[in-house]
């Protein structure tokens, strides 16, 4: 069910040589390939034997990779899934019972230390649930596959070099589908780059240690150009007469230019920052600026309706009111969504592919095709302008 993490779309970073590019055909032939690049790359010849020897082909790890239809939901059925008392309540305690983990955290990374509750609980449930597909299989299976080889073949060399630390068995580590692993869900070439040892022992590991779990997740985060000290996002109410076509992700203003047109923070006071308007459904839905802090959510996950959800999840795990979910304008369907897409699409807009997911290309497309034919150009999707177009 998960979209995939910021770590998969890194993963071209680590990318190198012609061998990186060979996917498909037949598997063995193809794990031959992946030994020959990882003795070239200097690893010894019986580490490498022993590390791809119980590597296998899993067509589950396919069959999970195409079927990502939770993201089809809107913000609010979304979020209202996600966010239970009881994972509040349990976010709470977690504060409290590794307060001394968060508190270097701020320190060190100027994390909140409810963002990284939020993404611990939505992973893998406060680390109850952190997969079972074997994540050596995963990784090879994803490299095979020629849909997105560049982002996964190197992400085998890194679980070697784990095997190599002592902090990876190819035989027993497990994960999620996509090849990450542990409470914050991270693929081995983010272990490598921003593990921390958190509890002292001489070892990352991120599937046993809460400590070196959420610290990892917040060096990754602070690597990723977090602010210390900066909000992420603050709900807010918004006019009826708004210009709807200045709202949407990446259109930072000044704070105060917002509040001149009307826009009044639902809760305390908003900072003095750039922030750009979201409405996930609408201008008679929930609304909230999004400062800065906000957009290095998509670098740990590209989903629109995941980090709009955990974001918000943040604020609420620090005392934030349940946002006002409004009376939205009934959406598309997932089939009506993609008709639509197909109707944008063919206009010349970019969607970034017929999914029926509603991400930022569709929401941008949506929104230019409402400002051209004199809709309210809010980015929300309805029948309306299915119909219109």
């Amino acid at each position: 069910m998960r979209h995939l993490s910021f770590a998969c779309f890194t993963a071209l970073a680590l990318s190198a040589g012609p061998l990186a590019a060979q996917c498909g055909g037949d598997f063995p032939g193809f794990i031959d390939g992946l030994k020959t690049e990882a003795v070239a790359a200097g690893h010894d010849p019986a580490t490498v034997d022993a590390f791809f020897r119980s590597a296998r082909q899993d067509p589950a790890v396919l069959r999970a990779d195409r079927a990502q239809g939770v993201f089809q939901r809107p913000f609010v059925d979304f979020s209202r899934r996600l966010i239970s008392q009881n994972r509040i309540d349990r976010g709470r305690q977690n504060a409290s019972r590794h307060g001394a983990v968060f508190d270097r955290i701020e320190a060190q990374y100027g994390v909140s230390r409810g963002v990284l509750l939020a993404f611990w609980a939505f992973e893998t449930d406060y680390g109850a649930v952190q997969g079972d597909f074997n994540t050596l299989n995963a990784l090879v299976t994803l490299a095979h596959d020629c849909r997105r080889p560049e982002l996964f073949r190197p992400q085998v060399l890194a679980a070697l070099e784990l095997y190599e630390h002592g902090d990876f068995d190819p035989a027993t580590t497990t994960g999620a589908w996509a090849g990450e692993i542990g409470m914050v869900q991270m693929l081995p070439g983010d272990i490598l780059e921003n593990g921390v040892d958190g509890d002292g022992d001489g070892h990352v590991l991120l599937k046993q240690s809460a400590a070196d779990a959420l610290m990892s997740g917040g060096k990754l985060l602070s690597g990723l150009g977090w602010r210390a000290g900066e909000p992420w996002i603050e709900e807010v109410t918004v006019p009826e007469g708004l210009d709807w076509s200045l709202s949407g992700p990446g259109k930072p203003r000044p704070s105060r230019d917002w509040q001149a047109m009307g826009v009044v923070a639902r809760d305390g006071q908003m900072a003095d920052l750039p922030a750009s308007l979201i409405l996930p459904q609408g201008r008679n839905g929930p609304a909230f600026l999004a400062y800065p802090n906000f957009d290095v959510y998509f670098e740990w996950n590209q989903s629109f309706v995941y980090v709009m959800t955990a974001a918000y999840f943040a604020t609420r795990l620090e005392g934030a009111p349940i946002y006002q979910a409004g009376n939205p304008d009934p959406g598309l369907s997932g089939e009506q969504m993609k008709v639509l897409q197909q109707k944008l699409a063919a206009r010349g807009h970019d969607v970034g592919g017929i999914d029926g997911i509603l991400g930022a290309g569709t929401r941008a497309a949506v929104q230019a095709e409402q400002a051209r034919l004199g809709m309210p150009a809010d980015a929300w999707p309805t029948v309306g302008l299915l119909n219109a177009l």
